[in-house]
């Protein structure tokens, strides 16, 4: 049944990996994103849906233990904060590569280098963008909410195994600290090896009567091979743009002076917004959910009736080349960060969009 808490968002990432039946947790700590093997631990899931949850001994073992669990057609997950999800890129191309489904979560924090602990959305560009080497793109998922925190896990999952791809949550200190009312769906079952066999026929999984043993790995020694490869992964992107775009719109529907913000930036903005609106400003808020695949056609069909649109994020300037790339330079695009830690109020959000009125 389903059940009301009071949680963190961190908190909530683990209650709702245990209620939609992750097989298997892999991490190491890392503030500010701690809590979520802390609560997993303090839970022990391992004694009641036999849920495995494992400190690894480094960042890097976690992804790879991720890439073992994934290729077994298991649903498997990590957690980190920014130089922690640094250390894991390769394991996150690998999987890319394999074409394995998987959950990392990221709760973004100041840099760079080892930076702060305070929050920070300035890992836009190393995941969004893809920050190990080679042509993939992973799904990337931005909460807003406590409540969202915990249904990005059902979603991020369910878009791993459906393209066969690694998905991340990408959130933030703030988001990942702050605290709310969470409902949790009820407990999902663990899917047992039959089950597995029949959903997930490239998964390994040993020999059978039925199969042989898969092979899962990213090598391929023939250029032309790799190539062909690449291009079906192309086609599959492509897929993820056309079929799986998220986004939000607040107050937009006579909007001149659009904000654009992702995350706990996409809180403040929404406040700002309802001041603005308070003052005669015709202000709205346009929230993108998926950050990969970036909803550049929406943002697009406001490029005809817009003054001038604002990007907010806790970063010097990331996400603003989808948006100006999404409205082709059609209309002015600013930007206003806060970085290092910093998080900005309603009133300099409104501010910046008087300024900009001003001019």
């Amino acid at each position: 049944m389903e059940e009301i808490k009071l949680l963190k968002g961190n908190e909530a990432i683990a209650y709702a990996a245990i209620r939609y039946g992750v097989d298997g947790y892999f991490g190491y700590p890392i503030t500010p994103q701690s809590e979520i093997m802390e609560t997993l631990i303090k839970e022990r899931p391992w004694e009641t849906t036999g849920m495995i949850v494992l400190q690894a001994e480094s960042e890097i073992a976690a992804i790879n233990m991720v890439y073992g669990g994934a290729a077994c057609g298991k649903k498997v997950m990590t957690s980190s904060s920014s130089p922690g999800i640094s250390l894991k890129q390769e394991g996150i191309s690998y999987m890319a590569g394999a074409e394995l489904p998987g959950l990392i979560v990221n709760v973004m924090r100041g840099g760079p280098g080892l930076g702060t602990i305070q929050p920070s959305q300035a890992d836009y560009f190393q995941t969004v963008k893809g920050g190990g080497h080679g042509d993939y793109k992973i799904i990337v998922l931005a909460p807003n909410s406590v409540q969202e925190m915990a249904d990005h896990v059902a979603l991020g999952l369910n878009l791993a195994f459906k393209y066969k791809n690694p998905a991340m949550i990408l959130s933030d200190g703030v988001i990942g600290q702050m605290m709310e009312k969470v409902i949790l769906p009820k407990q999902c079952q663990r899917k047992t090896e039959r089950e597995i066999r029949k959903s997930y026929p490239w998964a390994t999984l040993g020999k059978s009567k039925s199969c042989k043993p898969n092979i899962i790995t990213s090598v391929e020694l023939d250029s032309f091979l790799m190539e062909a490869r690449n291009l079906r992964f192309q086609k599959k992107y492509r897929t993820i743009e056309k079929n799986e775009v998220l986004y939000e719109e607040f107050f937009c529907d006579d909007v001149e002076y659009l904000i654009v913000a992702f995350g706990s930036a996409a809180r403040i903005s929404q406040k700002a917004v309802e001041i603005a609106r308070g003052i005669g400003i015709k202000a709205g808020l346009f929230r993108p959910i998926t950050l990969y695949p970036f909803p550049m056609k929406k943002l697009n069909s406001y490029k005809e009736k817009l003054k001038d649109i604002l990007v907010v994020e806790l970063n010097a300037g990331q996400m603003i080349e989808d948006v100006k790339l999404a409205v082709e330079c059609k209309i002015p695009v600013k930007h206003y960060g806060r970085f290092g830690g910093i998080v900005p109020t309603p009133q300099e959000i409104l501010e910046k969009i008087k300024n900009e009125i001003n001019k």
